[in-house]
């Protein structure tokens, strides 16, 4: 049980060491990256990110029940709350002018957070899904890597090196916060399990096609798109 349970706390913490790391990267850096750089990493940060919802969230919530029909409905009514209300806020945000890099990157790792706890109270409660919890971590870790260097780079010209770099830690840190809130509230609802894994997967795929595809738009972002898509997949064929 004790290996279990620190399975667990590593694959809640992981997201968040992959963008404290992404962070650091800062130090190698004399400058902000370039249009280059910068758009194959946002396409690749789309391709994990859609991939994890596809192969981890919204394939094991339909196959979560026996009765596919109920899982079915569960996941379409999971998947538009999830799009529609993160629609709706950000919406406000952009009507209240709350749209800079850093707090969209920190707001996004919300629903990821709560997707890695919604995954793990899955697995709490059906140790079978363990594999799924912790590629879909691992998955988040990956595409955090970039997100962390992204918002470190950005305040470059605002701050010294150190307070870039605790910047960009400070935007991961709602990840583990997150999945510890979602691990408690959802480990004894399980029936509602197929709906709040849907849900966090409609979440990350509006953040997907409003945020990281637009800036991803051109042939390196399709690249890396295809990229981070293909490692995603990968890892879900490798582990199982």
């Amino acid at each position: 049980m004790g290996d279990f349970m620190d399975n667990i706390a590593l694959g809640i913490l992981l997201p968040f060491f992959g963008t404290a790391f992404g962070s650091l990267i800062i130090l190698i850096f004399k400058g902000k990256p370039n249009n280059f750089l910068r758009t194959i990493i946002q396409g690749f940060t789309a391709g994990v990110m859609l991939a994890a919802s596809i192969f981890s969230l919204l394939i094991p919530a339909l196959e979560y029940n026996a009765n596919k029909n109920i899982s079915f409905i569960s996941v379409i009514l999971g998947l538009v709350v999830g799009i529609m209300g993160f629609l709706i806020i950000d919406s406000i945000l952009i009507k209240r002018k709350i749209n800079s890099l850093n707090l969209a990157v920190t707001i996004h790792n919300i629903p990821e957070g709560f997707s890695v706890g919604v995954i793990y109270a899955l697995a709490i409660a059906n140790p079978i899904m363990i594999r799924e919890a912790f590629l879909l971590s691992l998955g988040i870790t990956i595409q955090n890597i970039p997100e962390g260097s992204i918002v470190s780079l950005n305040m470059i010209d605002k701050n010294n090196k150190g307070r870039a770099i605790l910047s960009g830690i400070l935007s991961g840190i709602v990840e583990p916060i997150c999945s510890v809130i979602a691990i408690i509230l959802l480990s004894y609802i399980s029936p509602l399990m197929p709906f709040f894994l849907s849900l966090a997967g409609g979440v990350m795929i509006y953040v997907v096609i409003d945020d990281l595809i637009p800036a991803s738009n051109g042939r390196l972002g399709i690249i890396g798109f295809t990229i981070g898509f293909i490692i995603m997949m990968s890892l879900d064929v490798l582990l199982g």
